[in-house]
């Protein structure tokens, strides 16, 4: 028997994820570990979902994702990102409704650098005339 597999990776700030769907009942593991436990915030498990929920393809895949780097608000969105670009491979018809929820497009914000002679990126130090 050939297993179907469908993968994507996501990326958002400086978070990346492997993202594998699986035809089955809906269960979703983060690096090998429950989605309620990974994330124990309800927002990020909702971020997570949003793709599968949008499609209603909730129940007919199990989600295996590998996720590192940056903070949980990051490596939700980078899930979210690959398992919306698993579920192109699996049905290219879905794009326009991913599209008009704006999820494909890869949140490219990312932190800005700091510049030698400042504290910061964009902070100064006091100016001082005498």
């Amino acid at each position: 028997m050939v297993d179907i597999e469908y993968y994507g990776t996501g990326k958002r700030k400086s978070a990346i994820s492997r993202v594998f769907l699986r035809p089955g009942s809906g269960q979703v593991q983060v690096n090998k570990r429950p989605l309620d436990t990974y994330f124990p915030i309800e927002l990020h498990r909702m971020v997570v979902r949003t793709a599968l929920v949008l499609t209603e393809t909730q129940d007919q895949f199990d989600v295996h994702a590998t996720v590192k780097g940056g903070g949980i608000s990051g490596q939700a969105d980078a899930i979210r990102h690959g398992i919306t670009r698993a579920l192109l491979r699996y049905d290219a018809d879905l794009k326009a409704v991913m599209k008009k929820e704006g999820l494909l497009t890869r949140d490219s914000r990312i932190k800005e650098r700091k510049k030698y002679g400042q504290p910061g990126a964009r902070k100064r130090f006091q100016f001082s005339k005498r």
